[in-house]
């Protein structure tokens, strides 16, 4: 290679490496034990988690019952995906994941990026799924009446924001009594909780000592992990099987009106949260080398998991937006919500147990993959040897096991919730982008190696282009407005938002206009400007507000305001047309193109500072690549 940074590791080598058991000095090899149905079920375990108890609250609020379009975009974006997983995973059928496939495709530099890129999936998304797991676990505790104290069941930043929130209230007369729950929980935390130096000790200890638990159970052994798995499983599909059966029998399809009441803009918000309920899938790729055949059973196990968890989430949103108001559906516990409304309380006590179980078995899927990464990554030298060291007895690798397990309790601790899991789904995102690009890499390859699974060859040459003119012809017809704004640097502002800026005589002409252009609905708020505008409905809002005849700064974020927001979506444009000028020209096939595209497609609709903050840990990952990996290596020996 012209560069040692992409120098490349061959699928020869690497079986090879795998089968010997390089880098543990035993030559201990991993249990082979597992069959379709239990990868199918590591698959279930860690998609149909905290996503369907939580997040999919907020994300049929914000985009009604037309959420399930992106349910089934997401799951078309990661079924493109998991094709090409599954022919890696069958062409190289070792423990590294995408960190291994990328070696082998695009070189050592791409394979350092993406195994430190996985970091982001397995561990910070179990700090995550640890910390939901103790919301669960916590609620729970108080339905039986066995209160945890607040100061030991979140962290420190949550308290003080909702201590300072509690304190606005007091002031404005509200008593711990009336406020909402919630909030006086975490005035409780911050009042009672002991100090030390002036410092509130405040601590999430149910997400430590679950984490803990979990740890235990992969560090003793694979069989363990699959029967904990499987048993997790059964629970969660028999009360998710309970859930949408019952709930189909009080559903009201008047509450399907509007099906998208804020519109592509309102669906398209719960990126982060529907595809932070997809993501690890994939992880059972890290079971490779504990597979009986895993050339055979992985792509099998990848693509039925994937099947059955988006059949179950398009069933429950329609269920929950259909049993009650999408507007309603903006809490913590959905599922409990809806059966609520309808008097049945004792289904939220059996949904309170199994969110405690689905999120567990979430957490140990996710602690399972992350040492095999870092096992793989210590087989090639790019760390040190003790992170591939193979336990005697256990036959799973002990101390990267043991330091996953420090590196997700100790941060559930203190860490805050919201942060964790938008860097979680870009960073998966990112592995789903270079996975379906190795596809693409293999294929052209003259000299391709055998696979019991292969991406079906589609030709992009001529398909693609009429994909792009058809999707590009739909989102004219129906979002033309925002089309031009985009390419005019001018983005509309929120209808929340656009209260605050609105000065008297702006604010006279908009209500003057609104009471014309929406006499019933003006109407409904006794002409309260303010209490229209927070609750009026995007695809209403979006036309009206253009034809108000409110200035551009106004009614518009511009310039930088506009152009730093969007860049995500400037950066996927250039992208579409690299990688379509290419797709057509060579004639790549067109899945792993589908795949990469829709991917990057959800990565560009993060938020800015969330790209932001996915640079900044690529950076410090490239920063220890140069300092230690780089010259470690051992295809630089």
């Amino acid at each position: 290679m012209a560069s040692p940074l992409f120098r490349k590791k061959s699928i020869t080598t690497i079986l090879k490496d795998a089968e010997a058991g390089l880098g543990d000095g035993e030559h201990n090899a991993l249990n082979k034990v597992l069959g379709v149905r239990d990868l199918t079920f590591f698959g279930i375990a860690a998609v149909i988690g905290a996503g369907i108890f939580t997040s999919i609250g907020k994300a049929c609020y914000d985009g009604g019952p037309g959420v399930i379009y992106l349910y089934i975009f997401t799951a078309v974006a990661c079924g493109f995906a998991a094709m090409c997983y599954a022919e890696f995973a069958s062409t190289v059928p070792v423990s590294g994941s995408a960190y291994t496939y990328s070696y082998v495709a695009f070189g050592e530099i791409f394979a350092w990026i993406i195994g430190w890129d996985l970091l982001m999936e397995y561990a910070i998304g179990n700090i995550a799924v640890a910390i939901s797991w103790s919301a669960y676990f916590t609620n729970l505790m108080d339905k039986f009446h066995l209160h945890i104290v607040d100061w030991l069941t979140m962290d420190y930043s949550t308290a003080h924001s909702g201590f300072n929130d509690a304190k606005d209230l007091l002031a404005q007369g509200q008593t711990l009594q009336t406020m909402d729950p919630v909030i006086a929980s975490k005035y409780m935390a911050w009042t009672q909780a002991p100090q030390l130096f002036g410092l509130h000790l405040i601590m999430d200890l149910p997400a430590l000592l679950i984490v803990v638990l979990i740890t235990w159970v992969v560090f003793v052994g694979i069989r363990e992990s699959r029967t904990l798995s499987n048993v997790l499983v059964g629970i969660k599909l028999v009360v998710i099987f309970l859930v949408i059966v019952l709930g189909g029998y009080y559903m009201d399809k008047a509450n399907w009106t509007p099906f998208t009441p804020h519109g592509i803009g309102g669906v398209m918000k719960g990126v982060s949260a529907v595809f932070f309920a997809y993501i690890g899938f994939d992880a059972i790729s890290t079971t490779a080398e504990e597979c009986k055949d895993a050339q055979r059973d992985l792509p099998k196990g990848m693509i039925y998991s994937l099947i059955i968890c988006t059949i179950l989430y398009v069933l429950l949103a329609l269920v929950l937006t259909g049993m009650i108001k999408y507007s309603s559906l903006n809490v913590g516990d959905p599922l409990a919500l809806v059966f609520d409304a309808r008097g049945l309380k004792w289904i939220a006590a059996i949904i309170a147990v199994s969110a405690v179980v689905a999120t567990a078995s979430v957490l140990l899927v996710f602690q399972m993959g992350q040492p095999r990464i870092w096992m793989s990554m210590s087989r090639d030298g790019l760390l040190p040897k003790i992170f591939s060291r193979i336990h005697p007895k256990y036959k799973t690798p002990s101390f990267s096991t043991i330091l996953t397990g420090f590196v997700v309790a100790i941060p559930a601790l203190f860490l805050n919730l919201d942060v964790v899991i938008a860097l979680t789904s870009i960073g998966t995102l990112f592995a789903f982008v270079l996975v379906c690009g190795g596809v693409i890499v293999l294929q052209q390859q003259p000299t391709r190696a055998e696979s019991k699974f292969r991406v079906p060859y589609v030709s992009s040459r001529y398909l693609l282009p009429l994909l792009l003119i058809i999707i590009a012809a739909l989102t004219w017809k129906f979002n033309k407005n925002s089309v031009k704004e985009f390419f005019q640097n001018k983005t509309l502002i929120e209808s929340t938002s656009l209260y605050q800026r609105l000065g008297a005589t702006d604010s006279t002409l908009l209500k003057t206009k609104i009471a014309v252009m929406d006499k019933a609905g003006f109407n409904q708020y006794n002409g309260n400007l303010k209490m229209y505008l927070d609750s009026v409905y995007s695809t209403q809002y979006r036309p009206m507000i253009r034809k108000t005849g409110l200035p551009d700064n106004v009614i518009y974020d511009l310039g930088s305001d506009s152009f730093i927001p969007n860049m995500p979506q400037w950066l996927f444009l250039v992208v579409l047309i690299i990688i379509s000028y290419f797709a057509i020209k060579r004639n790549y096939s067109l899945i792993p193109v589908l795949g990469l595209l829709s991917c990057f497609y959800l990565m560009a609709q993060e938020s800015h500072t969330n790209w932001w903050r996915f640079i900044i840990w690529l950076i410090i990952g490239l920063t220890i690549y140069f300092l230690y990996s780089r010259k470690n290596s051992k295809l630089a020996q």
